[in-house]
């Protein structure tokens, strides 16, 4: 009598396509978990012109509260798609967005700069293990025809909770301060955890790898032999870098005359991240029908004209800056991270770690040293800064015009429909 093996199992186990009720499940919990994550990761970057006046810090000190987070969770993603090999992808999703709401909840009662920069630190640690878990899920479960938009839907969910945190804190803070504020995404946060659990279908792909130092760093190694990928890893840096540290750095500028407007409106201007949720699902499904390499490249150019927008005095022309590069990135960052589960093979988690450390790399990095761009140059020198990230990105995006598209993936064996993409 023959057994089936394990890869055939899994062959013969359908992909989640788009129309089904599992696509809609799977959509609805990482939209949730979207929610969660970047709400609670985010929602103190409005309150930063309020931590400077609370605690007399600096605005790259007032950065600080999102860096030091960034740094640790693109650290921490390095172990925790290693954990989540072993013990399972959802169970290390639930847990670490449970603990993040809470570790959010306590921050709103820290009485020092230090601890609250203690709890901010922490959390880089408990938030790991979603958005690096979150992309292997959806590129080991989703079928090829669907991932670009599965993971498109899942960034919305994540422009969406970036946006809400920032607006329910930028707002709250004007009225009843900004503590009750971040209590208040804390709840939300605890709220979207919750049913991410209920929601998201079991794993049916995954397939169980001991927690060996050495199994660990050859996967990681083995990620490296693809020659796309790195310049991927790259190209998440400077996206994510040049995109926080406009919004890190905007509330000071807006806040000051000329424009004097109230940390209510400034909170309110986070709402162009609805943007986001369109343009990241409409670009990730385009790229799926044209190619990433044929749109890639648009994503930065529309960056790149937005920085150039941001450096007029007019605050209309301000604001259409902010769309435009708001726009760009969540389009550039769907369509990069679902062409780095396509392109890893079998190490799709390592190379999901790998993408998301250079990813917050970039916002610990970039965000916090654009502060002293804004000191001694004001609004000027961060356009310039921004620029300059910008322009390596799309000259990156038109290099991986002439990369060669993947013939045959080293992954467990998969229908037809899961064929190759570049």
């Amino acid at each position: 009598m023959r057994y089936e093996t394990a890869a055939e199992s899994s062959a013969a186990t359908p992909y989640i396509h788009h129309g089904t009720p599992d696509f809609t499940r799977t959509n609805l919990a990482l939209f949730a978990a979207g929610l969660c994550t970047f709400g609670l990761l985010y929602c103190v970057q409005p309150l930063m012109p309020e931590f400077s006046r609370d605690y007399g810090v600096s605005e790259a000190g007032a950065s600080l509260s999102l860096s030091l987070t960034t740094g640790v969770l693109a650290i921490a993603m390095l172990v925790a798609g290693a954990l989540s090999d072993a013990w399972g992808r959802k169970g290390v999703m639930v847990v670490s967005l449970l603990a993040s709401a809470v570790l959010v909840l306590g921050s709103a009662v820290m009485p020092t700069w230090g601890s609250l920069l203690a709890v901010r630190t922490l959390m880089g640690l408990t938030l790991s293990g979603l958005p690096a878990v979150a992309m292997t899920y959806l590129s080991e479960e989703m079928d090829a025809e669907s991932i670009g938009l599965g993971m498109g839907l899942y960034i919305s969910g994540s422009a969406i909770g970036g946006m809400g945190g920032r607006i329910v804190t930028g707002v709250l803070a004007d009225f009843v301060g900004w503590r009750i504020g971040v209590a208040v995404v804390g709840v939300i946060g605890l709220a979207c955890a919750l049913a991410f659990a209920h929601a998201l279908p079991a794993s049916r792909h995954f397939r169980r790898q001991p927690l060996s130092l050495r199994g660990i760093a050859g996967r990681f190694s083995g990620v490296f032999h693809d020659r796309g990928l790195p310049w991927l890893f790259l190209e998440g840096f400077l996206l994510l870098g040049a995109f926080v540290t406009v919004y890190n750095y905007l509330g000071y500028r807006l806040l000051a005359p000329p424009y004097n407007l109230s940390q209510a409106a400034v909170g309110l201007i986070f709402g162009i991240y609805l943007i986001g949720t369109f343009s990241s699902a409409w670009m990730g499904h385009l790229a799926g029908k044209l190619g990433r390499r044929k749109v890639l490249w648009t994503a930065l150019a529309l960056m790149l004209v937005g920085a150039a927008l941001t450096a007029a005095a007019s605050l209309w022309l301000i604001m259409l800056g902010v769309v435009a590069i708001t726009f760009g990135f969540f389009g550039g960052h769907s369509i990069v991270s679902s062409w780095v589960g396509r392109r890893a093979g079998a190490a799709k988690a390592q190379a999901a770690s790998l993408y998301l450390f250079c990813y917050y790399m970039g916002s610990s990095t970039a965000g916090y040293f654009g502060g002293f761009f804004y000191a001694a140059h004001g609004w000027t020198g961060v356009a310039l800064f921004v620029g300059a990230l910008t322009l390596a990105g799309l000259a990156i995006a038109l290099g991986l015009t002439r990369l060669k598209p993947l013939v045959n993936v080293p992954t467990l064996p998969q229908p037809m429909s899961r064929g190759a993409m570049g």
